[in-house]
């Protein structure tokens, strides 16, 4: 979705239009103004999506979504439609209308508004995805409002020394996919690995020089409730590395570890 200021600036001239699947939802990319085009109403996502509810009965839906809000050729037409459903997950679209090419609207004020839809049937434990990028869930959840999943997922796992919660770690980095793992040192509150990046051409190893080249950090982490917070990361050996930065983080998960060499 676009950031804000690019999605205004486009209410306020005419911008190139690209489609948004197949329900029509057209979003928009800046592009050189005009002033010959007359102006027309076209339909948009909004900019975020805020909060979700359900009725006592489990099936009447109603998404808050931020849209701009001062003047009626801003945002109407707000509407919410479910566009799939499976066993585990309920995807709903939400979209308003806009006059575009009004040189005289002004459009820089928001508002939030409420955009309603009944559910084929009950939600239950299933996800709720709107827009694609926003997932709620009724688990642990404070009914009739919908909990909002954060970026580890509706049911992360717990902050520990698990593979799963490792996992969880090498996801809050901001390294390649398929980055590989290294030994874990963690005691609950702290932890070490090292990850290795593949840093080559897209070929077999060994067929060309380079091929084989991976890039290594050794980075270090600290539970907090949202999961492992990554705290620094290095290649020195022992605790020179965090110890700049955090004093706390104990020697004995890092005292004996190596410096580490560049893989070619």
């Amino acid at each position: 979705m676009r950031s804000r200021r690019s999605l205004i600036g486009v209410l306020l001239s005419v911008a190139a239009v690209l489609l948004l699947g197949a329900c029509g939802t057209q979003r928009v990319e800046a592009g050189a103004p005009t002033t010959t085009e007359a102006p027309r109403w076209q339909t948009f996502a909004p900019f975020r999506v805020t909060a979700a509810r359900l009725s006592d009965d489990g099936r009447a839906l109603s998404v808050d979504a931020e849209v701009p809000g001062k003047g009626k050729t801003c945002a109407r037409e707000l509407k919410a439609v479910v566009t799939s459903t499976s066993e585990r997950t309920v995807w709903v679209q939400v979209t308003f209308s806009a006059l575009t090419g009004e040189p005289h609207a002004d459009c820089s004020k928001t508002a939030t508004g409420t955009a309603k839809v009944r559910l084929p049937s009950q939600l239950g434990h299933r996800e709720l995805v709107v827009d694609n990028n926003t997932t709620f869930t009724t688990d642990n959840a404070d009914l009739p409002e919908l909990r909002r999943c954060g970026d580890r997922g509706c049911h992360p796992a717990p902050t520990g020394c698990t593979p799963a919660s490792y996992d969880q770690a090498v996801a809050a980095l901001d390294v390649p996919n398929h980055t590989s793992r290294g030994e874990e040192h963690c005691d609950g509150k702290w932890l070490v690995f090292d990850v290795s990046s593949r840093m080559g051409p897209a070929c077999a190893k060994g067929e060309a020089p380079g091929c084989g080249a991976s890039l290594s950090d050794r980075w270090y982490f600290r539970a907090e409730k949202t999961g492992w917070v990554p705290l620094a990361r290095g290649t020195k050996a022992g605790c020179a590395d965090v110890h700049r930065i955090e004093p706390a983080f104990p020697a004995a998960l890092c005292a004996d570890l190596p410096a580490l060499q560049p893989s070619n």
